[in-house]
């Protein structure tokens, strides 16, 4: 589950995360592109401390200074973001590190150079991230998926409408914002793709 880049004071972005832990999710993901180092390290702390009282892991997007700081599980990177082979020799194997894949020769690559899982798509059309790429649909993902042997995990527009199909696509795990925090009852909503989840696994 990623925390969506909002203006929550940290004790109101601990009590959103841990009604979204109670509904289920298996990780979380810090992802801010606005707040000062200072403030990153407070709510990465605050997370990390929540996440482990949970016993699922927590990952810092992006940061790999804060992720160091805080202890993070591990650091989830984009496109163009630090290095995974140099991040690696920083994080040791210990760590996990993810990345967000575009195409198969991205996918490839982040195998080939240490990746522990990669984030496919966009998959559908999304608001969160204003530089989002174009999205890859469900065959795109398929694609994807299929050429690398590390776990994937879908990315972007995934709601109740659309859940259902990516996860009968081979997605091991989903990555959900607004479908979740957004909601009126987060832990309900949380609730909801993880029963389905668990549900269409069932039945593959």
């Amino acid at each position: 589950m990623r925390l969506p880049e909002k203006n929550y004071t940290n004790r109101e972005m601990v009590e959103v995360m841990e009604e979204v832990l109670l509904g289920g999710a298996s990780a979380l993901q810090l992802r801010d592109k606005s707040s000062s180092k200072y403030d990153l390290i407070q709510k990465g702390r605050a997370i990390k401390r929540l996440a482990s009282r949970f016993g699922v892991p927590f990952f810092m997007n992006d940061h790999l200074d804060v992720a160091l700081a805080v202890d993070a599980d591990g650091v989830h990177f984009g496109q163009g973001d630090f290095p995974l082979i140099e991040a690696r020799k920083l994080l040791g194997h210990q760590k996990i590190i993810g990345i967000s894949t575009h195409s198969i020769e991205q996918a490839q690559e982040a195998e080939r150079n240490g990746a522990n899982y990669i984030g496919v798509g966009p998959v559908f059309q999304t608001n969160t991230k204003i530089d989002a790429e174009r999205a890859i649909g469900v065959s795109g993902f398929q694609e994807i998926a299929s050429s690398v042997r590390i776990p994937t995990v879908a990315i972007g527009g995934i709601n109740e409408q659309n859940a259902s199909d990516i996860i009968r696509a081979g997605a091991k795990q989903l990555a959900v914002i607004s479908g979740v925090v957004a909601k009126d009852n987060v832990k309900e909503a949380a609730k909801y793709y993880t029963n389905l989840y668990d549900g269409e696994r069932n039945n593959v």
